[in-house]
């Protein structure tokens, strides 16, 4: 199995109108191969192949979200980051952003600690904690201006975890496979009780696996 992380620079810009530069492309090869070295200790992703990587980490981590970053010092927040996807995908793309990553298991957090210092990333800081804890801290609440949640539980709970820290005109991304209209029902009663409205739902499909995604965009109202 090659090593080597696959360059996609004609596929990057066809699908979402950015690609990497050298220095970022030098980072994504090197944060693939520090989370295949600490798959053995933490279990981080059953995704290895490094072709299936750059799809199912790097590129669904930014496709939903690239429309939105830009080089202002926005503050992102990651919630339930795991092994750092879609945040440290983020933090390499986007170095003028602020990102967040949180997640309840320390031991990823120490792991995640240790890619931003090997990976030279200044951008991004690591926290150990509950969504629903950080809830209730006013250095947290109502003060980013996109959350993203992947892989979180229900759309509903995603919602009840990420609404809270955004800012009044904020955005919260809730990264999905496939979407049904009950998921929507569920969601559209949970985010009224959160400030919150849903902006838009994309629907598309991975550029090489072809697999059924969907970006469910929420606006916190102000």
């Amino acid at each position: 199995m090659s090593s080597l992380l696959p360059e996609m620079s004609d596929l990057w810009l066809k699908t979402i109108n950015w690609q990497p530069n050298e220095l970022q492309q030098s980072q994504f090869q090197q944060l693939y191969e520090l989370v295949i070295e600490g798959n053995s200790q933490f279990n981080l992703t059953r995704i290895t192949e490094p072709t299936e990587f750059w799809e199912k980490h790097l590129w669904d981590s930014l496709r939903g979200v690239v429309p939105f970053l830009t080089l202002e010092k926005q503050k992102i927040i990651d919630i339930g980051t795991g092994a750092g996807f879609p945040g440290l995908p983020m933090a390499i793309s986007f170095p003028e952003t602020a990102i967040t990553l949180v997640d309840s298991t320390r031991k990823k957090i120490t792991f995640i600690d240790g890619l931003l210092e090997e990976l030279n990333i200044s951008n991004a800081l690591a926290v150990t904690s509950r969504a629903e804890a950080l809830n209730k801290l006013p250095q947290y609440k109502n003060v980013y201006d996109l959350a993203t949640v992947r892989a979180v539980g229900s759309a509903a709970i995603c919602a009840e975890y990420a609404l809270p820290l955004v800012k009044p005109g904020g955005m919260a991304v809730l990264y999905r496979g496939n979407w049904t209209e009950a998921e929507q029902e569920d969601l559209v009663k949970a985010i009224a009780l959160l400030n919150g409205e849903i902006a838009t739902i994309e629907s598309f499909t991975t550029p090489i696996s072809q697999s059924i995604r969907h970006c469910i965009y929420l606006k916190k109202l102000s």
